[in-house]
């Protein structure tokens, strides 16, 4: 007997058609595709190996031995970690490095949008503001900082006495060692200085990005400038100023240059920072493991605080 498939008006056939087998030339070509990426992905991943993963497992690994800079390892976890919280200079670094991550992302954010808003638009001069801007960039951060110590200086920086000519200080003032919060602020000073211009590009590179449609949109529908600024730039600058933050509250909390030459972590170390107490543990009081220790804990602490951050904007930006 045949058996005969019946279908009912209306009711797509269930059958579907058999998948062509792959030839061999496509299969061929497939696998070459893939083989001539990871040749381009080879270098690559090697350099992030040797670099970053083999350095990243070997201090971890010495993070649980006493390690001297000369002489035998001896396993010792989780003395190193156990420490980390029994160290007083290192709970003061801790706290003054949150103190200054937070004032420096804040007044260089500020900063650098202002800038940003400001040559935004091409008008005559424009460039000569952007390039003015950002020219201190190109000075290296130690450079910077040894400028810095210079002008500041109570004994022949020009800044005091510009100061004292004016009528705003009173004789001599050790800016970099004379209070704590004239040592903070002239760190603030620097980093503002050396950054807001880097900064204000990569802002000024969202704020382009931006379609001019969803401005003249806005303007039709009668929305004045801080509407606009509200419900439009920042929205659709999100994207943008996470990467900001991050960039600039992961440099904030591993600040080392702009204290070590400026301040040397005084007075009485109240400008000490989380990884000047890694190079004093390293490279002063030569034990590699403590500050081996203290680098894992402050990577964890910039991984979490990172995805945090990430999560807490897509959030809002959703």
């Amino acid at each position: 007997m045949s058996t005969m498939t019946t279908s009912t008006p209306g009711t797509p056939s269930t059958r579907t058609p058999p998948a062509r087998p792959e030839s061999r030339p496509a299969r061929r070509g497939r696998r070459l595709r893939a083989l001539v990426g990871a040749a381009y992905a080879a270098p690559t991943a090697v350099m992030v190996c040797l670099f970053f993963l083999v350095p990243l497992a070997l201090v971890a690994w010495m993070s649980l031995h006493r390690w001297p800079l000369l002489g035998k390892a001896k396993f010792n976890a989780p003395a190193n970690y156990s420490g980390i919280a029994e160290d007083e200079l290192l709970r003061s670094a801790a706290w003054f490095t949150v103190e200054y991550t937070v004032v420096v992302t804040v007044l260089l954010f500020v900063v650098a949008f202002g800038l940003a808003l400001l040559v935004q638009h091409r008008r005559p001069g424009v460039g000569f503001f952007r390039t003015a801007f950002f020219l201190p960039m190109a000075v290296g951060f130690a450079s910077a900082s040894l400028l810095f110590l210079g002008l500041l200086s109570d004994e022949i920086g020009p800044v005091t006495d510009l100061l004292s000519w004016l009528g705003l200080v009173d004789g001599y003032v050790s800016w970099t060692s004379g209070s704590p919060d004239s040592a903070l602020a002239s760190a603030v000073v620097l980093v503002l200085w050396r950054f807001a211009g880097f900064t204000m590009l990569i802002l000024l590179t969202g704020l382009h990005a931006i379609p001019p449609d969803v401005y003249e949109a806005a303007r039709v529908d009668g929305a004045n400038r801080w509407q606009t600024f509200r419900r439009i730039t920042l929205p659709l600058m999100r994207p943008t100023i996470a990467l900001v933050l991050t960039l600039m509250t992961t440099g904030s909390l591993l600040a080392f240059d702009q204290f070590w030459i400026l301040t040397r972590g005084g007075p009485d170390n109240s400008t000490t920072s989380l990884v000047m107490v890694i190079y004093r543990e390293a490279f002063i009081r030569l034990d590699l493991g403590s500050a081996a220790g203290i680098s894992v804990v402050l990577l964890a602490v910039l991984v979490v605080f990172t995805v945090l951050q990430f999560r807490v904007l897509r959030r809002r930006s959703s």
